[in-house]
């Protein structure tokens, strides 16, 4: 399959370098990042913005403390991000320096784009300095951020980022070559996947989990960001960082790594942030009437459709919903507070007013601010 008709238009794209590509077990690879970053000038002369997600600050924070395995400590982990963070971008701003070029850091937590206005700020700093013609280069904040340090990884952010910066290609570099159909280090028959049209269970189950030596996210966890942008609508690469050339031969259209199509009709760019960024704070269940409402004419969500209310949350939370089986069916944006949904589950819109005293709007969930779940789900397998 000719990749080149998805790369015409790209002019910019997200670099994602993984902890495997970026480092060896006595510190940082600083030959790569010097390979890497001559590459990423390169595009940019021919007009192509770059957005680097970078690991690496907890694998460099292990050599300056002298420790030759990640400790199990959540103080120590944050405090080995907190020293190789320092040493993480200083080894980018000597390697662009040396092609006259700046980077600006930028450290996220989920949080920060988990909420609206923070999000668009995130977006509007991003915007500016890719204006100044200045590489930013995120990564996630571990100092401060728990789950991040348990089980996220930049995979995710990466993701999370080529939306929030509305990014034409996601370029996912890792130390093995692309999703291959069986787990490679334990079969030798394994086949090199190079295109995906469609993200289905066998492809999900294919994808091993298991972490590097160094990493936090394996396999799946970069599938799961392939699907992300590719329902907004951005093809992307999962490839080796380790081999020389590598984003001059995949901006090249070369068949390197293993290629995802982008979905023809993409979620825009809010319905993405509310699937994939906006945690969900509660749970809505909803009747049969309701839900056929939502999922098969498209329509929004009114307080009479509501059986059950779970969890505490504010206005314009996220919550999944729920049919009466139990099972999730959407996700959305309330207009109600948990408190005052449950004063006015169960009744008429021209009701809520009387209950509550006032009326914000008509409707619980507006079908622009709902996403089924069936929109995000693995396609079924093709065989």
């Amino acid at each position: 399959m000719d990749r080149k008709p998805y790369l015409k238009k790209v002019k910019r794209a997200v670099v994602k370098i993984g902890s495997g590509v970026l480092t060896r077990k006595n510190g940082l690879n600083l030959n790569l990042i010097d390979d890497i970053t001559t590459e990423i000038c390169k595009l940019r002369k021919k007009g192509i913005e770059i957005i680097l997600v970078s690991s690496g600050a907890i694998a460099a924070g292990l050599k300056k403390a002298g420790l030759s395995r990640r400790p199990d400590s959540l103080s120590q982990m944050q405090a080995l991000a907190a020293m190789g963070q320092s040493s993480l971008i200083m080894a980018y701003e000597e390697a662009f320096a040396r092609h006259a070029a700046q980077c600006a850091q930028i450290l996220l937590t989920r949080d920060d784009l988990t909420h609206r206005r923070r999000y668009l700020n995130a977006r509007n700093t991003l915007i500016t300095l890719l204006s100044w013609g200045i590489i930013p280069i995120i990564n996630e904040n571990d100092t401060v951020v728990v789950d991040e340090i348990k089980f996220g990884d930049n995979d995710n952010l990466s993701a999370m980022v080529t939306n929030l910066t509305g990014s034409q290609f996601l370029v996912n570099l890792t130390n093995i070559d692309g999703l291959y159909d069986s787990d490679p280090r334990h079969d030798k028959n394994a086949r090199l996947i190079k295109f995906v049209d469609k993200i289905d269970r066998k492809l999900s189950r294919a994808a091993g989990s298991i972490p590097g030596f160094l990493g936090t996210g394996g396999m799946a966890s970069k599938l799961a960001a392939a699907k992300n942008v590719s329902l907004g609508g951005v093809p992307s690469v999962i490839a080796s960082g380790l081999n020389p050339g590598v984003l001059k031969e995949i901006f090249a259209g070369k068949i390197i790594g293993t290629f995802f199509k982008p979905r023809e009709i993409p979620l825009n760019s809010k319905k993405q942030w509310i699937a994939f960024t906006k945690s969900p704070s509660g749970e809505i269940t909803i009747d049969g009437g309701a839900e056929k409402a939502l999922l098969t004419n498209g329509k929004s969500l009114l307080p009479s459709g509501i059986v059950k209310v779970l969890g505490r949350f504010s206005m314009g939370s996220a919550v999944v919903l729920k049919n009466g089986a139990g099972k999730d069916i959407a996700v959305g944006l309330v207009n109600y507070s948990s408190d005052d949904l449950q004063q006015i589950k169960g009744a008429r819109t021209s009701a809520i007013e009387t209950i509550l005293g006032y009326k914000h709007d008509d409707e619980v969930i507006h079908r622009d601010n709902l996403v089924p779940t069936s929109m995000l789900a693995d396609e079924p397998d093709l065989d």
